[in-house]
């Protein structure tokens, strides 16, 4: 089995969540230092990253490390150096920027998602490189924005570098579990246009407050129609369609009739389910009589569906039987990541897995075990030498 640096992979976990990274720009903070902190790393061990403004302030950084074994596949590693807000302070017991270790767990904002998924990732791409040569090499990148628009990911897609990129394994929280299939996110906007009135004379008013209603009764039959459509995946259950935001009027003024009115919808989907046909059937859904009716697509991820066959998959089950004396368990992303990008709009087959619980991600409280990245980092080590050497099962 490759070794590891068990003790630096814990210590730079703990350094990563030190860094408050969160994009808001209002309290100073962004991706830039934790940024910083893994390109120091990497220049630390002799590689030359590249840094990429993916927008001002939020960099991606990419290191390419070459086996020097001849030429074979190239393997990407993806993380990102984003986190969401820590949120209520007194929902905590713990620092959330303190990367504290107690009872055998790393504490903090982003511990799990996923500053100890990307450490985990630089150190086995260090351990490969020292266990000696290797065909190929490896693409080792920090992304910036997964929590926004993954802009970062797009931006990485737009530069041509994941041209030459044969398979991708994302490093986040998955528990174990070995995840090639993500629903997919749509989300709309629909604007509704009326006329302003008078609440005391509506007949001289175009109202669109029961458009709305009639919206959101008809989607909640196009979620029963798209669920018997496309039974419940095995992996990532059953196609969602859910009305998150609702605006029109405003509290101070109830006798007024608004001119417009807003429906936001978070649409959550399978393989098989076509996006456009979704939005198209929203837009029908929103007609109504008197009423203009704008639909606005504001996000677009298809589902992913890797094989298990695929060679990225395999090197990685292959490679957790090794490590873990365990059967693979296979699951389903609930949400999307990164690897959603890169695999439909850059062509890369790709996998999540990682240390941490899925379910823990964004919680207060959060964290991950220390042992977790430590077994984590000695999958991931094998998984790159079995993808690269093409040692598969």
């Amino acid at each position: 089995m490759i070794e590891v640096d068990a003790q630096g992979v814990v210590e730079f976990t703990q350094a990563l969540v030190r860094v408050p990274s969160t994009n808001d720009p209002a309290r100073g903070r962004s991706e830039q230092p934790a940024a910083d902190l893994v390109a120091a790393r990497m220049r630390e061990w002799g590689w030359q990253p590249r840094v990429y403004e993916a927008a001002p302030g939020r960099p991606n950084v990419v290191a390419v490390v070459e086996g020097g074994g001849g030429d074979g596949p190239t393997l990407m590693f993806e993380g990102h150096t984003d986190v969401v807000t820590e949120g209520d302070l007194s929902e905590w017991t713990v620092d959330p920027f303190g990367g504290e270790i107690r009872d055998g767990r790393l504490w903090g904002r982003g511990s799990a998602d996923m500053k100890s998924g990307l450490a985990a990732a630089l150190y086995a791409t260090r351990a490969l490189q020292l266990a000696g040569p290797f065909p190929g090499r490896i693409k080792v990148c920090a992304l910036a924005d997964e929590e926004g628009l993954m802009i970062g990911a797009h931006h990485f897609v737009a530069e041509g570098l994941a041209a030459d990129v044969d398979g991708a394994i994302v490093a986040e929280p998955e528990a174990g579990e070995i995840c090639a299939v993500a629903k997919g996110a749509l989300r709309l906007r629909i604007d509704f246009t009326g006329k302003m009135a008078h609440g005391a004379m509506p007949q001289h008013g175009r109202n669109p407050v029961p458009a709305v209603g009639a919206l959101l009764v008809a989607l909640g039959s196009l979620e029963s129609e798209l669920q018997a459509r496309h039974p419940a995946h095995e992996h990532l259950g059953e196609v969602y369609v859910t009305p998150t935001v609702v605006r029109a009027g405003s509290e101070e003024q109830v006798n007024v009739i608004p001119a417009v009115a807003s429906v936001f919808v978070d649409v959550r989907t399978v393989p098989g389910v076509e996006h456009k046909d979704v939005a198209e059937r929203v837009a029908a859904l929103a007609a109504h009589d008197g009423i203009a009716a704008e639909v606005s697509i504001l996000v677009d991820r298809p589902p992913v569906d890797v094989p298990v066959a695929d060679p990225v998959v395999a090197a990685l089950a292959a490679a957790h039987r090794d490590v873990t004396g365990a059967e693979p368990v296979y699951g389903g992303v609930p949400g999307s990541t990164d690897g959603t990008v890169l695999t439909h709009w850059g062509g890369i087959p790709s996998v999540v897995y990682g240390p941490g619980g899925k379910w823990i991600a964004h919680q207060a409280d959060e964290y991950v075990e220390v042992a977790e990245i430590v077994q984590c980092t000695r999958v991931f080590a094998e998984a790159a030498r079995r993808f690269l050497t093409r040692d598969l099962p």
